[in-house]
C-alpha cells in the first residue's frame, strides 16, 4: 500500500464531487430516482458483505476442508463495496450486470488484500448460497442472472473493472484513523472509549458501503462517526 494517502491514487482520482456522481448517474437517474438509485446500491453493498461473510466451511468443496471463518475480512469486503461503487460511479448500472460485478468486487478484492485465492468454484458456492437468503429474488437470479466458474475463469468482467479504476486498487481505509482517535482518547482519560469506538467501528463500515467513501477523506469518515 501507497504509504502516504495524500499522494496515493485514492486521493488523487477517486475522492469525487457530489455534482460529478450525479451526472454521472444520469442514464440511471432517467429510470430510477435518487432514493431508488441508493436503495439499489444499498441492497447490492449488502449482497457483497453477506457473500463475503459466508464461512470457509460451507463454501468449501469438501466437509473436512475450509475453517469456521468468512471467506473474507471486514476491511477486504469495504474494498470491494468500494470497487462496486466507483465502477457505477463512472458507467451505469446496464453496462454490466451488477451481481457478475459484485462477484468480481469480491474476486479482486481478495487479491489486493491478500486474503488469499479463492476459488471460482468457492465463488459460485459461496454466491448461491447468499442469493437463497433473499427468496423475493432467488427465482429471478435463477433464470436471470446465473453465473458460472467459466465466466469468472475467463476474467473479463475482472478485466472491465480494473480497466475502469485505472489500476487504482489501494482503498485507504477510516479503520486506522480510529484506532488512533481511540489511542488519542485514551490518553485523555475519556470514559467508554472502547464502546463508543466499538460503535464507532460498525458504522464506519456502513459508511465504505455509501458514497461516502467516494466523497470523503477515511479520517474524515473515521471521525465523522
Amino acid at each position: 500500500m501507497a504509504g502516504n494517502f495524500w499522494r496515493s491514487s485514492h486521493f488523487e482520482q477517486w475522492i469525487l464531487e457530489k455534482g460529478d456522481l450525479l451526472r454521472e448517474r444520469g442514464d440511471d437517474l432517467k429510470i430510477y430516482t435518487e432514493e431508488e438509485y441508493q436503495k439499489l446500491m444499498i441492497f447490492f453493498m449488502n449482497f457483497i458483505q453477506t457473500m463475503g461473510q459466508c464461512l470457509e466451511k460451507e463454501v468449501s468443496q469438501s466437509i473436512n476442508e475450509g475453517r469456521d471463518r468468512p471467506i473474507l475480512r471486514m476491511q477486504a469486503i469495504a474494498s470491494a463495496c468500494v470497487y462496486f461503487r466507483r465502477f457505477y460511479s463512472k458507467r451505469s448500472l446496464k453496462d454490466i450486470d451488477p451481481f457478475l460485478l459484485a462477484v468480481t468486487c469480491i474476486n479482486l478484492a481478495s487479491k489486493v488484500e491478500e486474503m488469499g485465492h479463492l476459488s471460482p468454484n468457492k465463488l459460485i458456492s459461496a454466491y448461491t448460497r447468499t442469493t437463497k437468503k433473499w427468496p423475493v429474488i432467488e427465482s429471478l437470479i435463477a433464470h436471470n442472472h446465473q453465473i458460472n466458474s467459466h465466466q469468472i475463469k475467463g476474467s473479463e468482467a475482472e478485466f472491465c473493472l480494473v480497466e475502469m479504476l485505472d489500476c487504482s486498487l489501494i482503498v485507504y481505509h477510516p479503520y486506522r484513523s480510529l484506532h488512533q482517535f481511540r489511542n488519542d482518547m485514551k490518553s485523555c482519560s475519556i470514559q467508554n472509549v472502547d464502546q463508543l469506538c466499538q460503535d464507532a467501528w460498525r458504522v464506519c463500515n456502513d459508511g465504505m458501503k455509501s458514497d461516502a467513501a467516494l466523497l470523503y477523506h477515511p479520517h474524515m469518515i473515521a471521525i465523522g462517526k
